[in-house]
């Protein structure tokens, strides 16, 4: 039987109190595994600096945290991250998000993380959620190697709609065939698709996305007491 809602979820600072992207490039830059560990730190900073203002692209954030897959073997990669989730993330995730997860997955709806940072990274957070089914930006991957480029649409801006789109589309169902469908996110860059779901919550929001969201009578959902990365 068909579900009748449709969860989608956002991660960074929308599940997780932090930005995992960001911390991830800090985490290799920290342990000595991202080159010049200032030039990387400089680099993490000002990409997420352009993000929080909406100015950045798919194309100029890969240029940088998809080129620190490309620069390792994946077994270091795979080893590091599991450092990543014991040290940075699992101590992040709260039981309240926790639970907003759960109510959804208990009450049968059809669950996707939608994420604009990359699969690499964020499938085992996912998995730590308990949710099975991840909209990421895909990094390409060939002769067992990543090679620091963008596979498909990255799930960014718009990309994040042609993604849902695309993967609802694989189990012959649109956007319209369910009853109710909600989208958690915290930032500005996911305005296309909280204008394409029924419910959209704009979670922890940033204060540009909560002026929007007060304007649009979305609702609001603070999970959060603090952010653990600088946002606009």
């Amino acid at each position: 039987m068909m579900p009748q809602r449709l969860a989608l979820f956002d991660l960074d600072h929308t599940l997780l109190p932090l930005d995992s992207d960001y911390q991830w490039a800090d985490f290799l830059a920290r342990t000595g595994r991202a080159g010049d560990p200032d030039e990387a730190r400089r680099r993490n900073d000002d990409l997420m600096n352009r993000y929080n203002r909406g100015e950045l692209t798919a194309e100029q954030a890969a240029e940088f945290m998809l080129g620190l897959l490309a620069a390792h073997r994946p077994y270091e990669l795979a080893a590091w991250h599991e450092e990543f989730m014991a040290e940075v993330v699992r101590p992040a995730i709260t039981d309240r998000a926790i639970e907003l997860v759960d109510q959804h997955l208990a009450a049968g709806d059809l669950c996707a993380l939608v994420t604009a940072t990359n699969a690499f990274v964020t499938a085992p957070i996912a998995r730590a959620f308990g949710i099975s089914h991840l909209i990421a930006t895909d990094p390409e991957y060939r002769n067992g190697r990543y090679t620091g480029r963008i596979s498909g649409t990255p799930s960014f801006k718009e990309g994040k709609v042609v993604r849902v789109r695309d993967w609802l589309a694989g189990m012959n169902l649109t956007l319209a065939d369910f009853s109710e469908s909600v989208f958690y996110s915290d930032s500005i860059n996911d305005v296309p698709l909280l204008e394409v779901v029924t419910h959209p919550v704009a979670a922890n929001p940033s204060p540009a996305l909560r002026e929007i969201a007060h304007a649009r009578g979305w609702k609001v959902l603070d999970l959060f007491d603090h952010l653990e990365d600088a946002k606009s």
